[in-house]
């Protein structure tokens, strides 16, 4: 009776410690965010507008083809990466997945506004300027119909590794998805993203399993939330794209996920049962020793 009424002590004040203490721990060093927001409600974007996709050809091959390739619609990049690099402190985007991975009304925000879009306009000041131009001066109708012309080209299915080989790979490496062949390392060279950024943008093969899920889906929506001026832009990317970039991390970073969870039932019924037959061997010598 003494060893129960021990135990329960033991018991009583590890439960106090971990859920009076570790909970206000964890509270502190990551505080609450609020949660993501996919609508992008502070952004003056679409404003319900509905482009043409015909006249948006036109304009996007005017006023964006000189620097961002279009792959699939035979509009290569006039530059390799570190040319690009070079030039504009960061690779631009090849456009033929804008439409899938990016809000709609994200998209028709940045091509206003890049900065106040991407909400980085803390780090161009002083005349420091965003590489990719303001067109806030473009009639809202045609950046409807830039848009739309996006949405029309993109492909209707990505792969995870795709979603985030042209949301991510820009700026970070995740090479643990390919050791040896380098195929997964940032694009950008990275003497000129750490000039660009300020600092080099880390390797994310671990990020998952370093900040977890929760985190990442609040950071990558808004990382402003959680390091008030940090040089990473919010992306703007759909629930949707930025699921299958999380759930890319996942795969690559944490790949024993699904058989350790599966494991983890089996252990605690071994526990239980290892007890139920130590707490009868423990009692049987105790009879011997009484």
């Amino acid at each position: 009776m003494k060893e129960l009424k021990a135990l329960a002590v033991v018991v009583g004040l590890t439960l106090v410690m971990y859920w009076g203490v570790e909970p206000y721990a964890h509270h502190q060093m990551h505080p609450t965010v609020e949660a993501a927001d996919f609508q992008f409600k502070d952004l003056d974007g679409l404003n319900g507008a509905k482009g043409n996709v015909e006249n948006g050809a036109t304009l996007v091959a005017n006023n964006c083809t000189a620097c961002h390739s279009i792959e699939s619609k035979g509009f290569p990049s006039f530059m390799d990466n570190a040319a690009n690099g070079a030039a504009y402190g960061v690779v631009p985007p090849d456009l033929g997945s804008a439409g899938k991975l990016y809000d709609a009304n994200y998209l028709a925000a940045f091509i206003k506004n890049p900065a106040k879009a991407s909400k980085t306009e803390h780090k161009y000041v002083d005349g420091k300027i965003h590489p990719m131009p303001n067109f806030d001066w473009m009639p809202a109708s045609d950046i409807a119909d830039m848009v739309a012309y996006l949405g029309a080209i993109a492909p209707e299915e990505m792969t995870n590794k795709e979603a985030f080989t042209d949301a991510c790979l820009r700026c970070h490496g995740i090479k643990y998805a390919d050791m040896k062949g380098g195929s997964m390392a940032a694009k950008t060279p990275a003497a000129d993203i750490k000039h660009y950024m300020g600092k080099t943008p880390p390797d994310l093969s671990q990020y998952i399993r370093s900040r977890g899920h929760e985190y990442l889906e609040t950071f990558i929506n808004n990382p402003q939330k959680h390091l008030e001026g940090t040089a990473m832009p919010r992306v703007g990317l759909t629930e949707e794209a930025q699921l299958q970039v999380i759930t890319y991390m996942e795969d690559i970073g944490d790949s024993k996920k699904s058989e350790r969870e599966e494991l983890g039932p089996k252990f605690l019924i071994y526990l239980v049962i290892f007890a139920i037959f130590a707490f009868l061997w423990k009692n049987a010598k105790w009879r011997e020793v009484h």
